[in-house]
C-alpha cells in the first residue's frame, strides 16, 4: 500500500509504519496529480484541494482529512469515482472553546464585558458551538442559538439570524462551508446581515473564512456598526485583507483549533477511518505524554490567559502577515 501524507499532520508516523514502508510526506500546498497517481490513499488537511484535477486517473480509493471541515474535498466528484472520504468531526472541539474563552476572558479584562449582562449567538450549534453553548451557560451569559439544519429537524430552542442579529452583544460563527443550497453560509454575514446589526456586537469567527464578507465585516467596522471584531478564519488565506487584520481586536492564523489534544484526536480519528475501510487490524489509540506539572484550578482571568492568550498569536501575525502559513505550518500547539 502507498500512502501520501500532509506532512503537518502531527502523532501520525509511528502508526502508518506499522501499515506501510511507503508512505510519502508532502506540504499540503506541493501533493499533485503526479504524487498521488499510483497512491491508494491520501491523508491530509484543508491546504489540499481534493478534486478532479488531483484525482483523476489515479489509483486512490481513500481520502482521511485530519480535520472538522471538508470544503476542500470535492464529494461529488469522489462519489462519482468512487473514493471514500472521511473528515474528522468535533475532533478540535475543545480547542476552539478554548479559544473561545480567552478571547471572552480579554474582552472582560480589556473591554468591560460582563458575562452576566452579556447576550451571545452562537451561529452553528454542532460539536464545536455546542461546547461553546456549554461555555457561555457556565459564565451565566445570555445564550441564542442559530442552527437552521437542526430546527428543520424538529428541534427547539433555536431562533432565526435576524434575531441573533437584533439581540445579541457578542455573535460568534460555527458553521461549516456551504457553498450553495437552503441551508448556504458561503457570506452568511454579508452587508444586509451588517445592516440589521442593532446592539453594535462584537463578531468572532473560528468556523470557514468565507462565512463572513470581508468587504461587508470592513465597512461595518468602519461604520462602527460593530465594535469590536476576533478573526481567526479569513478569505483568500494565506493572502489576507491586511487591512481587516489591522482594524480586529484579536486575529489570528487560522489556529483556533490547534491544540495538542485537537490535533491528536484528528490523527487517531484519521487512523481508525483508515484502517477500517482497509480492514487492517492495527492499533490507532494515542495518547499525549502525560503533563508533569499540577494542574491549577483556578478560574481567574490570569489564570485563564495564562494558559492561553491569543494576543500573542495576534501580535506574530501582525508583524509577519506574509508568513501566515509559515506560522500556521509551524505553530507550536498549546495544551488545553
Amino acid at each position: 500500500m502507498k500512502i501520501i501524507v500532509d506532512n503537518k499532520i502531527p502523532y501520525i508516523r509511528e502508526t502508518l509504519a506499522k501499515i506501510t514502508d511507503n508512505v510519502i510526506y508532502l506540504p499540503g500546498n506541493e501533493i499533485t496529480a503526479a504524487s498521488v497517481k499510483d497512491a491508494d490513499a491520501l491523508i491530509t488537511r484543508t491546504r489540499t484541494k481534493c478534486d478532479r484535477q488531483l484525482l483523476e486517473g489515479s489509483n486512490i480509493k481513500f481520502i482521511g482529512t485530519a480535520t472538522i471541515g471538508f470544503d476542500h474535498i470535492d464529494t461529488e466528484y469522489c462519489k462519482e469515482a468512487g473514493i471514500t472520504w472521511r473528515n474528522c468531526p468535533g475532533c478540535n472541539a475543545g480547542a476552539v472553546e478554548q479559544y473561545i474563552h480567552a478571547v471572552l476572558t480579554l474582552l472582560q479584562k480589556e473591554k468591560g464585558i460582563v458575562p452576566e449582562e452579556t447576550c451571545i449567538g452562537i451561529v452553528g450549534v454542532g460539536n464545536v458551538g455546542s461546547r461553546i453553548m456549554s461555555l457561555a451557560n457556565r459564565l451565566k451569559m445570555k445564550v441564542l442559538l442559530n442552527d437552521p439544519p437542526r430546527k428543520d429537524k424538529g428541534e427547539k430552542g433555536f431562533v432565526d439570524l435576524n434575531t441573533i442579529a437584533e439581540e445579541c452583544d457578542i455573535i460568534t460563527f460555527h458553521t461549516p462551508l456551504i457553498k450553495e443550497g437552503s441551508y448556504r453560509t458561503f457570506h452568511l454575514a454579508d452587508r444586509t446581515f451588517f445592516g440589521k446589526l442593532r446592539k453594535n456586537p462584537i463578531i468572532i469567527n473560528t468556523s470557514r473564512g468565507e462565512v463572513v464578507d470581508t468587504q461587508a465585516i470592513l465597512d461595518a467596522i468602519n461604520k462602527k456598526r460593530i465594535s469590536d471584531a476576533i478573526i481567526d478564519v479569513w478569505e483568500n488565506e494565506p493572502n489576507i485583507n491586511l487591512e481587516l487584520l489591522r482594524k480586529v481586536f484579536i486575529g489570528t492564523p487560522h489556529i483556533a483549533g490547534y491544540s495538542e489534544d485537537g490535533k491528536l484526536n484528528a490523527t487517531v480519528m484519521t487512523l481508525k477511518s483508515l484502517c477500517e475501510y482497509f480492514k487492517l487490524d492495527i492499533k490507532t489509540d494515542l495518547s499525549l505524554p502525560v503533563n508533569d506539572s499540577p494542574e491549577n484550578n483556578k478560574k481567574d482571568i490570569d489564570n485563564i490567559l495564562s494558559h492561553y492568550n491569543p494576543k500573542d498569536d495576534y501580535k506574530l501575525l501582525l508583524s509577519h502577515p506574509e508568513e501566515f502559513e509559515k506560522i500556521r505550518g509551524n505553530y507550536k500547539l498549546r495544551k488545553e
